[in-house]
């Protein structure tokens, strides 16, 4: 059970790390306003460096929501 506490806290910290690494959508309200256009016919950042910690954050995402559920489960049963 700590073994598994201790992967959660270190998923936990990946997660922060990843999504403090990418790069913002959004330049505030004048971006959204502005910016919908560029977004909808703009670029698409589909290769690279952004392309990876996204994916990343959406597996260590997964990780953690499954390893908090059976860490709860886990302790229900005890």
């Amino acid at each position: 059970m700590k073994i598994m506490m201790i992967i959660l806290a270190v998923i936990s910290v990946i997660i922060v790390g990843v999504i403090l690494m990418q790069e913002s959508n959004s330049a505030g309200l004048s971006g959204s306003i502005a910016g919908g256009a560029e977004q909808l016919f703009g670029k698409k950042k589909s290769q690279g460096y952004d392309a990876i910690l996204h994916k990343v954050t959406i597996v260590c995402a997964v990780a953690y929501i499954i390893l908090s559920l059976a860490i709860v489960t886990l302790e229900g049963v005890q």
